[in-house]
């Protein structure tokens, strides 16, 4: 018996050995190696004969594209074309895309560019991009695809989610321009739309309200299809609003990538009640804006979840000439309440869905007594072709929201009648 117990200790001890040696974590130089030697088994054996900085570089390629959807590899040619959109006017369809699942995604179409023209939506799948496949392209092939000539066609094949089979999608490229702050008036409630934030939203913003100030009882911020931009805005953009507390924070491995920024007395512009309207294409930088309003409670929510896109990427040239760079992400954005961004969202405090606003239809024959008579006057003019028509038309003010627009747009008419609501509660 002793025998035998000595024999499965021994046969134990054996065991836990060889599992601590298949555990062990290989050194550096093991790790290296092993890269190595498959990078010369490829340019020893390959059956196509490929050169050594094309292996390297489908290695860096295929690394960015397995440790997550916002880092990458940036050839020389995607990172001119780069360096170009960083200065705010290039050709092209005029969208943002991410990976989402794996796949191509649209996160917003830009305001006023031939993408947002031709129907393309926030939350559609590229299947196609003329005649290719997107199903195993990385996202910058696919950037790099979809830019090109201004004035050169190019057709997007589409899956939408309410769609019952894919979209195909005809667009001509050209300049793309953004005008990021635009602003309209609703009676006392002043509506700020921004389109994405560039280095120069704070400024627009400060001088809109200021100038608007006085007739101002409450502001519709328009966040809706704002892929993001500048760190830097966003937090400026909460600052007007918020006057104390952490504005948004960021965490990553190393602790010199901690950072929190704060809200100042100084900065803030104004108190009234507020609305942020988001919906899926709401990203980045617009998120951190509408998170952070929603935590402090300075805003009400409205309109669909947001795409969830709370992390921070930094550029690293590969090269002294900087013609070669990874874009990698070093952090993740946290909202003031210490909730991440990242694939999460944010959830709007009042869900509403794109669309037109249901409105009771007129009812001509609905008439009080007193303009009965004057209504069948013209009326009977009608049938005896004696009336003139009014060849004067009303000159329409675009900088008004008039009924018309907000019955045209859900979420807004949503938006409206929440932030009224809440200027007549704030006045009792």
């Amino acid at each position: 018996m002793k025998k035998l117990l000595i024999l499965l200790l021994t046969a134990t001890l054996s065991f836990s050995q060889t599992v601590k040696e298949e555990e062990k974590v290989p050194t550096r130089l093991e790790s290296y190696g092993k890269l190595q030697q498959v990078i010369g088994a490829v340019e020893r054996i390959y059956v196509d004969d490929i050169k050594l900085d094309e292996i390297v570089d489908k290695a860096i390629k295929g690394l960015m594209q397995e440790l997550d959807a916002h880092s990458s590899h940036m050839d020389k040619k995607y990172f001119k074309e780069f360096k170009v959109q960083m200065k705010g006017e290039f050709g092209g369809l005029g969208i943002v895309v991410g990976m989402r699942d794996g796949a191509l995604t649209i996160i917003s179409p830009i305001d006023d560019t031939p993408a947002s023209k031709a129907g393309v939506e926030s939350g559609d799948i590229i299947l196609k991009i003329d005649d290719k496949s997107t199903l195993k392209m990385t996202l910058n092939d696919a950037v790099t695809l979809m830019r090109g000539k201004v004035g050169t066609p190019i057709d997007i094949t589409v899956v939408r989610k309410e769609a019952l089979k894919p979209i195909k999608i005809h667009i001509v490229r050209g300049i793309i321009k953004v005008k990021s702050v635009s602003y309209k008036t609703l009676g006392d409630i002043l509506y700020l739309r921004i389109a994405s934030f560039d280095n120069n939203v704070a400024k627009q913003l400060i001088k809109i309200i200021k100038e608007h100030k006085e007739k101002t009882k409450g502001i519709i911020l328009d966040l809706r299809n704002n892929p993001g931009g500048s760190l830097a805005q966003s937090i400026k953009t909460v600052d007007l609003f918020v006057d104390k507390g952490i504005i948004v924070s960021q965490k990553g491995r190393d602790p010199k990538q901690d950072k929190h920024y704060d809200a100042t007395k100084e900065a803030t512009l104004t108190k009234v009640q507020m609305v942020v309207l988001v919906n899926g294409g709401s990203a980045s930088a617009s998120e951190i804006v509408s998170g952070a309003l929603q935590d402090h409670k300075r805003a009400v929510i409205v309109g669909e979840k947001t795409f969830g896109k709370g992390s921070v990427q930094v550029v690293l040239p590969l090269n002294d000439v900087e013609n070669e760079a990874i874009k990698l992400t070093i952090a993740k954005y946290y909202l003031p309440s210490g909730r991440t961004i990242q694939a999460k969202g944010v959830t709007p405090d009042i869900e509403s869905f794109r669309g037109e606003a249901v409105k009771e239809k007129d009812d001509e024959f609905s008439i009080k007594e007193k303009d009965l008579k004057k209504h069948l006057e013209v009326e009977l003019e009608k049938v005896n072709g004696t009336k003139k028509e009014d060849k004067k038309k009303e000159k329409k003010d675009n900088k008004i929201i008039n009924e018309e627009d907000l019955y045209k747009d859900n979420q807004l008419k949503t938006a409206a009648d929440i932030l009224k609501a809440l200027i007549l509660i704030g006045e009792k």
